[in-house]
C-alpha cells in the first residue's frame, strides 16, 4: 500500500512502529528530490528547489551555483548587519539575505543582499521578491564573476533596479552602480573615499571598511555613520532593558 507524505511524517513520528530499516528508508524517501525537468515554470522552480538548493531560474532553465567560500559568507553577513540595523533604525524598508528569490521578468535570482523600500514590502511573497528589488548588492566570487558582471548586471538594469553594489573580495574593490537619465548604470565615482547611497538616505560606506581584518564592530560604525541619533537611540535601548537608569 502507498503512503503520502503526510502518512510517511506521521509514522516517523511514532518511532516505535518502524524497525530501523524501515525508517531509514522512509527518511530517503521523503529527503528525495525529483528529477531536474530541462525546463520548468517559475511556479515549477519554486516547488522543485528547497531552501539548500544552490540554483537560480533563467529563461526556464535551473542554473545550478557553486556553495560560497568562508571569505563570501564573512562579508556578506558583516554587510547584512550593517546594513540591516541602518534600514531599522530610520524604519525605510526591510533587507533580506538568502536564501530568497528576487523574480524579475525572465529570471528568479538570489542576490547576496536586496533592500526593498518600505513602499515595496506588499510585493514581498513567501518564498520570493515578486519583481525588482530597490537595491541589490552581489559579492563576487571566481565562479560568479561572469554573471554578476554580465548576465546579472544587464538583467538589473533592465529591471530597473535603482542601484546595484558589485563587492569584489578577491581585488578588494568595490562598485557602486547606480541608473541614469537613459536608465542605464553609471559607475558612481567615491567621493573623498565615501560612497553615499541613493536607495537608503542618509547612509554613506567607506568600501576599506570591508577589507579590514578583522571587520569593524557594526555599532561603531553606526555611530560614525549616524552620529548622536543613533548614540541616543542605544542609549534608550539600554534604558529599556533595565541596564541604564533615568
Amino acid at each position: 500500500m502507498s503512503l503520502n507524505k503526510s502518512e510517511f511524517l506521521q509514522l516517523l513520528r511514532n518511532p516505535e512502529m518502524l524497525d530501523d530499516r524501515a525508517r531509514r528508508r522512509m527518511i530517503d524517501i521523503l529527503l528525495a528530490k525529483p528529477a531536474r525537468p530541462a525546463r520548468m515554470s517559475y511556479e515549477e522552480f519554486l516547488e522543485w528547489a528547497g531552501e539548500d538548493t544552490l540554483a537560480e531560474w533563467v529563461n526556464g532553465e535551473v542554473i545550478m551555483t557553486s556553495p560560497a567560500s568562508l571569505t563570501h559568507q564573512v562579508l556578506a553577513n558583516f554587510l547584512a548587519r550593517l546594513v540591516t540595523a541602518y534600514v531599522e533604525f530610520r524604519q525605510i524598508g526591510r533587507i533580506i539575505i538568502p536564501p530568497f528569490q528576487m523574480k524579475l521578468a525572465r529570471s528568479g535570482r538570489e542576490p547576496d543582499l536586496i533592500f526593498v523600500a518600505r513602499e515595496n514590502l506588499p510585493r514581498l511573497k513567501e518564498t520570493y521578491l515578486d519583481g525588482p528589488a530597490d537595491l541589490v548588492v552581489e559579492i563576487v566570487s571566481p565562479e560568479s564573476v561572469g554573471r554578476d558582471r554580465g548576465e546579472k548586471f544587464y538583467e538589473y538594469e533592465q529591471a530597473g533596479i535603482p542601484e546595484y553594489w558589485l563587492i569584489d573580495p578577491q581585488t578588494q574593490r568595490a562598485e557602486f552602480y547606480q541608473l541614469d537619465e537613459q536608465a542605464r548604470y553609471r559607475l558612481v565615482p567615491l567621493s573623498e573615499g565615501v560612497y553615499h547611497a541613493r536607495q537608503l538616505p542618509g547612509f554613506w560606506l567607506r568600501p576599506e571598511w570591508l577589507w579590514q581584518t578583522p571587520l569593524p564592530q557594526v555599532d561603531d560604525l553606526l555611530l560614525t555613520i549616524v552620529g548622536e541619533a543613533y548614540a541616543q537611540n542605544l542609549i534608550q535601548r539600554l534604558r529599556n532593558k533595565g541596564f541604564l537608569k533615568e
